[in-house]
């Protein structure tokens, strides 16, 4: 078995936990909890968020995040971007509007990137099994899910407490292949920068990959 990738992908994961776990740990649990709108347990002392539907406990000072039947979390992109998000991160009410990612800042730069990896990626994903995907938000009711009137079929769910995306599908024939669109609420841009954005896109359709297994 070839290890060298996986060696490389731990190494390029651990520098960003240690870096964003030592800039946690000089923070204030209630300078955090202001900041993200999350509550903070002291007892406990944790914050509880919401990621993809599955309740969480982020402790502080030493990070982990351990869902309600004490599994830990060990995806390290899932983690670095929560760290990321409690590190720096606000959370400001939506205004109602939703966003294309080329309309983030920064995003119109990074959109080739964000195109492949999300966009085209979750077209291909569910393009030829949108039933796969409306099975999903219609029966996880912990993403609270909504329906849209747009594309094939669209959504608006939540992706961290308080911070909701939409992810709209139509669907491929013989003539034509599937295609997909991704939108977030405009509160998203005060909680994560373009660049993180890919990364939610990742997580979102790794996650909803993983709930299509387990009906």
């Amino acid at each position: 078995m070839n290890t060298r990738g996986l060696y490389e992908k731990n190494q390029k994961d651990r520098a960003p936990l240690f870096h964003y776990t030592a800039i946690y740990q000089t923070l204030t649990p209630g300078e955090i909890a202001g900041r993200c709108g999350l509550p903070f347990d002291r007892d406990a002392s944790a914050f509880s968020l919401r990621l993809m539907g599955t309740e969480y406990r982020a402790a502080f000072p030493d990070f982990s995040l351990t869902d309600g039947a004490g599994k830990e979390l060990q995806n390290p992109g899932e983690k670095i971007l929560v760290l990321r998000y409690l590190c720096e991160g606000k959370y400001f009410e939506g205004r109602g509007k939703q966003l294309s990612y080329r309309e983030i800042p920064w995003g119109a730069v990074y959109y080739p990137n964000f195109r492949g990896r999300c966009i085209n990626r979750f077209a291909a994903v569910f393009g030829r099994d949108p039933a796969a995907f409306r099975k999903i938000m219609e029966n996880t009711g912990a993403l609270r899910a909504q329906a849209l009137d747009q594309g094939d079929v669209g959504y608006r769910f939540e992706f961290i407490t308080g911070l909701f995306m939409s992810l709209l599908l139509w669907a491929g024939d013989d003539e034509f292949p599937p295609s997909a669109q991704i939108l977030f609420d405009d509160n998203f841009v005060f909680a994560f920068t373009a660049e993180d954005l890919a990364v939610v896109g990742e997580v979102v359709i790794a996650r909803l990959k993983e709930l299509s297994k387990n009906p």
